[in-house]
């Protein structure tokens, strides 16, 4: 089985609280905090090197995805950090780059969500999707499309899916540690 990878970058080693699970092959490198009861799945890479990257308590990262950040290094200067927060899920091979999703929010499989653009908490962004630089996926929608717009309102079995995720993934990477 493929060792999971924790390295530092300009001396900074990532911080992870001894209750989250990485799975083997998971790579993590840099500045990156990942919170208590957060889970990062087979094969995720976090590269937290021109700007922090943040995963919060009980944040769901599924196989393959990729979390990096921003930087604008032929103008402002600005990096961008990347926040996961608390109870959000990332599907399979999500790539998110120097966003935010607040706490709850859900990014379905294969999806991107691209610089500055926010998912709120309790809003989902649907398989496949592209999140344009900039744009507020609102409480209670679906986005999907490339790029992604407003499809329409959540469903009440839908946010209740949403909720399931991340206790779902939580018992499984207790599992899996059990191993």
């Amino acid at each position: 089985m493929p060792a999971t990878l924790i390295l530092p970058y300009r001396n900074i080693l990532p911080r992870i609280d001894p209750t989250a699970f990485i799975a083997p092959g998971a790579t993590v490198i840099g500045d990156v905090e990942i919170g208590a009861h957060a889970n990062v799945w087979f094969n995720v890479v976090i590269r937290g090197d021109d700007a922090p990257i943040r995963i919060g308590a009980g944040a769901n990262i599924q196989d393959g995805s990729v979390i990096h950040v921003s930087y604008d290094g032929f103008g402002s200067g600005e990096r961008v950090p990347t926040i996961v927060g608390e109870g959000a899920v990332v599907a399979h091979m999500v790539l998110l780059h120097g966003c935010r999703l607040e706490p709850g929010a859900f990014v379905g499989m294969k999806a991107c969500v691209m610089d500055r653009a926010v998912v709120e908490g309790g809003a989902m962004v649907a398989a496949g999707a592209l999140v344009a630089p900039r744009k507020v996926v609102k409480v209670g929608e679906l986005w999907s499309g490339t790029p992604a717009r407003l499809a329409r309102r959540l469903k009440p079995e839908e946010l209740d899916y949403m909720r399931w995720v991340p206790d779902h993934y939580r018992r499984l990477a207790e599992e899996y540690r059990g191993c």
